[in-house]
């Protein structure tokens, strides 16, 4: 079965991943650059180095901000 989120305020379905997919699982499938993003799972700052034990299931939300450098 699918997995349905919520990504930024719109809906995401993600087809290759499954209920309780790793978090990490979940950013890759979204083709984001993991040192490159921060992720807010459900409300909650998710640390990078649990990312990889963070279950996602379908209906949860995620907010992800991309780091932008420059000068």
């Amino acid at each position: 079965m699918a997995l349905m989120l919520v990504v930024n305020g719109q809906r995401r379905e993600l087809s290759t991943l499954e209920q309780g997919a790793a978090l990490a699982h979940v950013i890759a499938e979204l083709s984001l650059t993991a040192d490159r993003v921060a992720v807010e799972h459900n409300g909650e700052i998710a640390r990078r180095a649990a990312w990889e034990t963070i279950p996602v299931h379908s209906g949860d939300k995620l907010e992800v901000v991309h780091f932008v450098g420059g000068g």
